[in-house]
């Protein structure tokens, strides 16, 4: 069963190092094209760890449908925060049994051109909020779901990038 299972997570790997190449960023590793994009491509599925519990650092952990949370792997691990973001996650949804799986995936949300930065809107809840650094003319000034902004401070320098 591993040898069939195999071959499936070698091409996503191979489809995503096409896809993707890490560089540095202003707030350190980032996930950037490596091709041209339409909207809605599905880049790949964000492989990693399932864990039960939140780990003490929880800063890349993702929520899952099931309560669970997914530690993802590089390279979709260092997809950053925008408040204007080019892609979304999406859960995998089963129309035949009603079910959502846990199984996250990223896809486009508009056109990215080669070495652009892959982007996500993080939308935490306010209670685990920190100043956001995205540099979007539409910054909120904090990683924050947007619902949720009206419970924070207005952020000085909403948006800034150092200097």
């Amino acid at each position: 069963m591993s040898q069939q299972h195999t071959p499936v997570l070698e091409n996503n790997r191979d489809r995503l190092r096409r896809l993707i190449r890490l560089g540095p960023t202003h707030v350190g590793t980032g996930a950037f094209a490596g091709r041209r994009m339409k909207a809605g491509v599905v880049i790949g599925e964000i492989l990693g760890t399932v864990l039960d519990e939140h780990p003490a650092d929880p800063s890349y952990c993702m929520e899952l449908p099931s309560g669970r949370v997914l530690e993802p792997a590089a390279p979709l691990r260092f997809v950053n925060h925008s408040c204007d973001p080019n892609c979304e996650l999406f859960y995998w949804f089963d129309e035949d049994s009603g079910t959502q799986e846990d199984r996250l995936w990223l896809q486009t949300i508009r056109p990215i051109e080669p070495g652009e930065e892959l982007s996500i809107d993080y939308c935490w809840p306010a209670d685990a909020a920190i100043p956001c650094r995205c540099g979007a003319t539409t910054c909120r000034g904090w990683i924050v779901d947007p619902d949720e902004l009206h419970l924070l401070p207005p952020a000085a320098g909403a948006g800034a990038l150092p200097s």
